[in-house]
């Protein structure tokens, strides 16, 4: 069992932190508004701390997920940030979306305190958190990967080192490229459904058996025939990733056309006032828009 920080406690890490102390591991919790961290200890039985770096102290491991390249370096390097207080040796493992830019960044600022940094962004969802079902793609160094793998898994239905520093980031950014299309598709597909006359959860039914079926058709197509929006993650972050992913490809000549053209589609959800729908909501849009 090891000690370990956990900083930020969204729909994400309020479960993550959870299930850590629950397999018995010594937990401390940093949260930007500290009701929501004295709320955890409450819940869980660990402790909670006000300020990163008083959170950090004496701790094993330091897993962060916090909201995008900003909050990052504030919750590292920023005043009170975790990597002047954590103790050497210690590995600070990110599960934040952000650029493979601030993950480097970061990863030669640890190294130079005696520190390590892996970067391990997460999906699965706020279901794959609460159920201890996350998918974890890593980047950073072998060994530090080694050690951090166990404590990961507490809460990974797989969990896999991809490559050297902002590798993990930059399969991240795979996945929302894929996602993006594949809930676009989802979206047409039901928009379609609807104007032909037919029983969208009889098609669904159907075709899910087949090569059409994916994770987004089986999770989220009953909620999007229901104009449901509130079961998964926001267009505001989506867009926010997918930005990420653009400017990425950008930088390193990847073509992204259908990319772009959805990032545009999630602009317009946004403009409806979806900001805080979940990422089905591309259906609204073609809905609204006849």
């Amino acid at each position: 069992m090891a000690k370990i920080t956990f900083l930020g406690l969204g729909v994400m890490g309020y479960p993550m932190a959870g299930h850590l102390q629950a397999a018995g591991h010594d937990v401390t919790v940093y949260n930007r508004t500290t009701a929501k961290a004295e709320a955890w200890a409450k819940e869980y039985g660990g402790a909670f701390a006000l300020t990163p770096a008083e959170a950090v102290a004496g701790a094993d491991f330091v897993m962060a997920c916090v909201g995008n390249d900003d909050d990052l370096r504030q919750v590292c390097v920023g005043e009170n940030g975790a990597f002047q207080a954590m103790q050497e040796g210690a590995i600070f493992v990110d599960h934040t979306t952000v650029s493979e830019a601030v993950t480097k960044e970061l990863y030669a600022v640890a190294e130079e305190k005696g520190l390590s940094f892996v970067d391990a962004p997460i999906s699965g969802g706020q279901a794959g958190a609460e159920n201890a079902a996350l998918s974890i793609m890593c980047g950073g160094d072998q060994a530090d990967y080694d050690r951090a793998e166990p404590v990961m898994n507490v809460y990974a239905k797989l969990c896999r080192r991809i490559g050297e520093s902002g590798a993990g980031q930059l399969t991240k950014m795979c996945n929302q490229i894929a996602i993006a299309g594949v809930v676009q598709g989802l979206a047409e597909a039901l928009h379609f459904s609807q104007k032909a006359g037919l029983d969208g959860r009889a098609v669904v039914e159907v075709i899910s058996q087949g090569a059409a079926g994916s994770w987004q058709m089986s999770n989220r197509y009953e909620t999007m025939l229901d104009d449901e929006y509130n079961h998964g993650f926001a267009v505001d972050w989506m867009r926010k990733d997918l930005g990420i992913c653009l400017s990425t490809a950008d930088e390193n000549g990847a073509s992204l056309p259908l990319t772009a053209l959805v990032d545009q589609f999630y602009k317009d959800v946004q403009k409806l006032g979806g900001g805080r729908w979940d990422t089905s909501s591309l259906l609204k849009r073609l809905v609204e828009n006849g």
